[in-house]
């Protein structure tokens, strides 16, 4: 059964904000196909770290549109209740808005009112791409100044996808040239069990070392021959190809 979300056949000019959203969301909806390939793609069968989504098949590019399109109308309560769904391109729309709007927010109160909606519907962040979509866009340029025990307490919840919020977090700081907390949150992240935060690591390590070659470098040989392989090749992905081969064969 083709999986639609609802308010269809009500005229536009009796609609909420986010039911017009919702419509926006069902015009693009595809085929049986794609949202099929999505469930697989992001893990979303018995078992798997997406288990129990839905999918309706939108493109990234067209929730893009959609929550540009929507962002100054749709409310914070509204995006909660999107966030709330088991519906993932609901979600990651959504997200997308909260974006749009923390960027462009006229005041710190309304920032930090973009932040508490954020983080009172953390559950929803649940798949990496929810992850890697918003929090280094929300929750880094608003602790950018503050205090940042909340990415500690992420790193240390034994939640997946809290743990995954801590580190991707970091990328903010990283491009403002700013990596002890990336070092710090790799470090206690470093032996995790799951690929998605050794993937993860990794890539906060190489896009640390895009800046500063040696704050990457020195953290590599401390941890090289113990890290998880799939962190290290993501870590070292853009290194010369002899300095490469040589962490890989343990000779650095």
């Amino acid at each position: 059964m083709f999986l639609r979300l609802v308010f269809t056949n009500i005229h536009t000019k009796t609609m909420s904000s986010l039911e017009l959203l919702k419509t926006d969301l069902n015009k693009f909806a595809d085929q049986k196909k794609k949202r099929e390939t999505l469930a697989r793609f992001f893990q979303a069968y018995p078992g798997g770290y997406g288990e129990g989504d839905n999918f309706l098949g939108v493109t990234v590019p067209d929730q893009r549109k959609i929550a540009k399109k929507h962002y100054k109308t749709v409310n914070l309560d509204e995006i909660s209740n999107l966030l709330s769904q088991n519906v993932h391109e609901c979600r990651l729309t959504a997200l997308f808005v909260l974006v749009h709007k923390y960027e462009r927010s006229q005041s710190p109160d309304e920032q930090k009112d973009v932040v508490d909606c954020y983080l009172r519907n953390i559950a929803g962040v649940n798949n990496w791409d929810l992850v890697d979509s918003s929090a280094y866009k929300i929750l880094g340029p608003y602790l950018m100044k503050r205090d940042r025990e909340l990415l500690y307490k992420f790193a240390y919840s034994g939640n997946l996808w809290l743990e995954r919020i801590a580190i991707i977090t970091t990328l903010y700081f990283i491009r403002h040239h700013r990596f002890d907390d990336t070092l710090h949150i790799a470090q206690i992240l470093l032996y995790h069990p799951h690929d998605l935060i050794h993937k993860a690591v990794g890539w906060m390590l190489r896009e640390a070392g895009k800046r500063n070659m040696m704050v990457e470098y020195d953290f590599l040989v401390r941890y090289y021959k113990t890290m998880p392989r799939t962190m290290l090749r993501y870590a070292i992905e853009k290194f010369d190809e002899p300095l490469r081969q040589r962490f890989l064969k343990g000779s650095v």
